[in-house]
């Protein structure tokens, strides 16, 4: 205290200086129109800054947060698209009794780990059973098509990537609507696969769109690509084509794992009808 007595003062001047500065200039903004106005648009100005500066600091905090409420919101919205849907009708002579019911439903995950330069590419997501995840689900991106779920724990699941020489998936042009059969060109590396089987006939266009055709664990139209080249070699009696990837899997940070509600039951009669032949 006495220290602080001291300096107070040895520099008394000063103060009573700053005191009286500081008060000649709130007298002169106070009684003067112009004067004020300009101080309160130039502070408004200053604390505007601050606070845009701090809202930033701020989303950038919260950006976990907003990220996975995003993809909540996300994999909810999809699972109301008209694609989500099947048509259950029955007819009885001229009554015709339709309803829409909900067939895939989506359950979106954040990747926390990735690999793109092995033969065989996994993923692992931050959920798992406790979250309804079970083995053999479909994974799409906003993008398109990611994989397929093989492990589940309670809280993780790893994926199958597109990017593994195993991974094939029905797929379809969407001009002509024929069905061949995607798999990954492991030679020209993450970025193209193969659309093979396609019948002779078919005459497709380069940057022609690829998508899932519905028959296997994604939903119908997910993207998987554009043609990028029609002389793919192999064909033999089919087509084959070069097709540039939709999703850029070095890249993967939120996915949404496909529940199809009715997977059970189709795999059931199709294992049925195995047993009868």
């Amino acid at each position: 205290m006495r220290n602080l007595l001291i300096f107070i003062n040895k520099y008394n001047a000063f103060f009573f200086f700053l005191i009286f500065q500081v008060s000649a200039l709130i007298i002169y903004i106070k009684y003067n129109s112009f004067q004020r106005a300009t101080f309160i648009n130039s502070s408004n100005e200053v604390t505007g800054n601050i606070y845009g500066r701090v809202n930033k600091l701020n989303q950038y905090l919260y950006l976990k947060e907003s990220n996975d409420s995003l993809m909540a919101e996300n994999a909810r919205l999809r699972g109301r698209l008209t694609g989500a849907f099947y048509q259950d009708t029955a007819a009885k002579h001229t009554v015709v009794d339709t309803i829409n019911k909900q067939q895939y439903t989506y359950i979106g995950a954040k990747v926390i780990n990735n690999s793109i330069n092995k033969s065989n590419n996994y993923l692992t997501i931050n959920r798992g059973s406790i979250a309804g995840i079970q083995k053999d689900m479909g994974v799409i991106s906003s993008a398109g098509l990611v994989g397929l779920v093989v492990n589940v724990s309670p809280h993780f699941a790893t994926i199958r990537s597109f990017l593994h020489k195993d991974t094939k998936v029905s797929a379809m042009l969407t001009d002509t609507k024929d069905i061949g059969s995607m798999i990954w060109n492991e030679e020209s590396g993450p970025n193209t696969g193969l659309l093979i089987d396609v019948p002779n006939h078919v005459k497709p266009r380069v940057g022609e769109p690829v998508v899932t055709s519905g028959f296997s664990l994604w939903p119908a139209g997910i993207p998987i690509g554009k043609v990028s080249n029609l002389k793919a070699k192999g064909g033999g009696f089919f087509l084959n084509m070069e097709v540039k990837l939709a999703v850029d899997y070095s890249r993967l940070e939120y996915v949404y794992v496909v529940t199809n509600k009715l997977a059970v039951e189709q795999a059931a009669l199709e294992a049925q009808q195995k047993t009868n032949d």
